[in-house]
């Protein structure tokens, strides 16, 4: 078995807790966990062998610990067939699991301070990662947010990983009524923070990037996208994303993602195919042997 890169395994189930309106499985998976860095996730088949349910669900990893050789948990709602038979494991069934797929969040070289901004369950690759940040020395400050109460995710934990916690719900039922985006510009004054990491719905993710772009700091985010396969063969995840040299591109958020610059997201295009992107139709590439045939032709 390569010390890189994924592995495929099946899986005991150690426990299925519900946290609040949330189900979280943990798994041992040495070779998932010692492979892991904050913002990869896994990708679980569902409905056992002989379901009709042919499409992995991908799932960020929340939280893994060297227990039994090392565990793996994530996190997740029940919104379909797949997820309900999810919620419906027991310790030690077996799951068919690939992982850690993608790109983790890159962490700074020396300590800084940084915001750490969640929506609902994508708080959930946010704890790892403040957990990796501490570990550098860096100040950890969160803001999360959801629709109500039972939504916030882990709101005890978040106060003991990091300097402050701050909290936001739609209809106020638990921290300040409003929006993640409502309270962040304010934590990036207070804390001084030099980087802003998020995860969440796309909306959000546009927001968070504005914020971030208008106090002058960089913004990592890992994108929640609907994916098919999780290894970058179905190409069910691309989104346009602003390359180095200014080109647009269609990225795979399963393997070239899920974490990118904000900045450089089209997230207004997300669901398009942009007009200027590389290789959409109506599509030139800037040639430099145009400006050479004038220059001969004067």
């Amino acid at each position: 078995m390569s010390d890189f890169g994924p592995v495929q395994m099946r899986v005991p189930v150690l426990t299925v807790r519900r946290v609040d309106a949330y189900y979280a499985i943990t798994v041992v998976a040495p070779g998932i966990a010692e492979r892991f860095r904050s913002g990869q996730f896994v990708s679980v088949a569902v409905g056992g062998e002989h379901s009709g349910l042919l499409l992995r669900r991908p799932f960020a990893i929340h939280d893994v610990k060297p227990d039994y050789g090392g565990t793996v948990e994530f996190l997740f709602s029940v919104r379909g067939p797949g997820t309900a038979w999810l919620a419906e494991r027991r310790s030690r069934d077996l799951l068919d699991l690939v992982g850690p797929l993608g790109r983790p969040f890159p962490l700074p070289r020396d300590p800084v301070n940084c915001v750490l901004a969640g929506g609902g369950s994508g708080s959930a690759p946010l704890f790892p990662l403040a957990q990796a940040l501490r570990r550098r020395g860096c100040r950890v400050d969160f803001v999360l947010g959801a629709a109500s109460a039972d939504r916030v995710f882990s709101a005890i934990t978040a106060r003991r990983v990091a300097e402050t916690a701050t909290f936001t719900t739609d209809d106020g039922s638990f921290g300040v009524r409003g929006a993640v985006t409502d309270a962040l510009g304010r934590v990036i004054e207070d804390a001084r923070s030099d980087v802003v990491y998020a995860c969440g719905p796309m909306p959000m993710l546009r927001e968070v990037t504005a914020v971030a772009v208008r106090h002058g700091i960089p913004v990592q985010v890992a994108v929640e996208e609907a994916m098919a396969c999780g290894t970058g063969v179905c190409m069910s995840c691309v989104i346009p994303v602003v390359g180095e040299d200014g080109i647009t591109r269609m990225v795979r958020s399963c393997v070239d993602g899920p974490v990118f610059r904000g900045e450089r997201v089209r997230f207004d295009d997300v669901g398009t195919i942009p007009f200027d992107a590389l290789g959409a139709p109506g599509w030139k590439a800037r040639d430099d042997r145009d400006g050479i045939a004038d220059r001969e032709a004067g």
